[in-house]
């Protein structure tokens, strides 16, 4: 059976490799007034939303993708008889895998035939990109629908990102993270070592500044690999980037070498949505097993 990749834009794939890679995006909403919701990425310009977050000091808003967005998204495919795999970023942290779910269950009632698969991924930005690209590899490959998605539920715990941020303000204000971290965090000017695995948020440490940051956030990864015996050329890496190229590609070496990766690792820039939850000053790096590494 013939199928298409569908995934939220919380994934923050660029839109050229979207379009490359023939994955169907469903958007995210983002506002800086609470009233005039408009698609990330589509009809709002992530470095003028991070211009915007820096030179007026705003918290702007999100809304998840509604039903009918997906609704939309998927009839037509449904329509050609071919089969969907949807991937959603983390329910901790969205309700998009509740939208999508429910489109699903609604299209089922006029195609009852109908193979719609909606994974939550628990993960967000690039590393729910990587394992979206993950989903994409396997149906250009030719492996079946069954079989991609047993690949898919296998490696979804293998995803992990490991970020700094320039300060706490909007993880408190989005309820990311607790009070006491944010208290201290404030007080000291410390970066905090921010890790999520399983679809939520945990506290790796801190640091005295950016570049300790980094290179801790590194150890940790290092060390997540020597604890499960796994190499690291049997994942894909990408580095999740604010407006800041330079530091960006500094990381993406520093991954590169620390690694001995045998590939480049891509830099792709966290979108409005995840921006509008770590700030603009957000920096780090994620990972993905890939589905056919031995």
């Amino acid at each position: 059976m013939l199928y298409e990749i569908f995934a939220d834009s919380g994934c923050d794939i660029p839109l050229d490799l979207m379009k490359k890679w023939n994955i169907h995006p469903v958007y995210f909403y983002v506002s800086f007034d609470g009233e005039t919701y408009r698609k990330e990425k589509l009809e709002v310009d992530t470095t003028d939303y991070y211009t915007r977050m820096i030179e007026e000091n705003a918290f702007p808003k999100t809304s998840l993708p509604s039903v009918q967005d997906y609704v939309d998204a998927f009839t037509p495919v449904v329509k050609e008889g071919k089969g969907i795999i949807c991937i959603c970023m983390s329910g901790k942290l969205s309700g998009s895998h509740q939208s999508a779910k429910t489109a699903r269950d609604i299209l089922l009632e006029t195609y009852p035939k109908a193979h719609i698969k909606v994974i939550e991924s628990k993960m967000c930005t690039v590393d729910e990109g990587l394992y979206v690209l993950e989903a994409a590899r396997m149906r250009d490959a030719g492996v079946s629908y069954k079989d991609a998605v047993a690949h898919l539920k296998r490696i979804l715990t293998t995803g992990r990102i490991c970020f700094t941020v320039g300060n706490l303000d909007h993880l408190k204000r989005g309820g990311r993270i607790g009070k006491v971290a944010f208290i201290a965090g404030s007080a000291l000017g410390i970066k905090p070592l921010i890790v999520m695995k399983d679809g939520e948020i945990f506290s790796g440490g801190i640091a005295r500044n950016k570049a300790k940051a980094l290179k801790k956030l590194l150890e940790i990864a290092r060390d997540y690999f020597e604890k499960a015996g796994e190499n690291p050329n049997n994942y894909r890496f990408c580095v999740g980037m604010n407006i800041d190229r330079e530091e960006a590609r500094t990381l993406a070496g520093q991954v590169k070498d620390t690694f001995w990766l045998g590939e480049d690792v891509p830099i792709w820039q966290i979108g409005a949505t995840v921006a509008t939850h770590t700030g603009p000053y957000a920096l780090g790096f994620g990972f993905v097993k890939k589905y056919d590494a031995r």
